[in-house]
């Protein structure tokens, strides 16, 4: 799948669509990625802000998909481990960004040469447009080169 019908169909993914969740662009080397969630009457919590698991959810998937198509077929990569931490409430539209630098690729390869696994965390900020900081995202990902056959 190239990097803009991955885009398209994520946005047409039921429980992103549904959730105001919009991946704005996935660059075509897959190094980066952007993706909005836009607060509207149908995803906010009790009290009026933006929904903890909508946050979350946001910015699930797109450390492991970006690693693997980065790092090709040789490689296993699955998601090990989540956190958030909330930092203000979201009252408006918020986006998150992902960035996976060559050095990153580097580590991981030189760490799973020998076939063995490595975790590591990547982090994400959740901001608004204007650059305010609403939540902080980690995710533990998983890498291990694939075994010859």
């Amino acid at each position: 799948m190239t990097p803009s019908g991955l885009r398209r169909t994520m946005n047409l993914w039921l429980p992103f669509l549904f959730s105001g969740i919009r991946v704005q662009s996935i660059s075509p080397d897959w190094r980066r990625a952007r993706v909005r969630l836009k607060l509207g009457w149908f995803n906010r919590n009790y009290v009026g802000t933006h929904f903890g698991g909508n946050l979350f959810s946001m910015t699930d998937p797109f450390w492991m998909i970006l690693l693997l198509e980065c790092l090709g077929r040789d490689y296993k990569v699955w998601d090990q481990a989540g956190s958030i931490e909330f930092v203000k409430p979201g009252r408006e539209d918020v986006y998150a960004e992902f960035v996976v630098e060559e050095s990153v690729l580097d580590e991981l390869r030189a760490a799973t040469a020998s076939g063995e696994k490595c975790l590591r965390w990547f982090d994400t900020e959740i901001k608004t447009a204007s650059g305010e900081l609403i939540a902080r995202v980690r995710k533990q990902v998983y890498v291990r080169r694939k075994r010859d056959r």
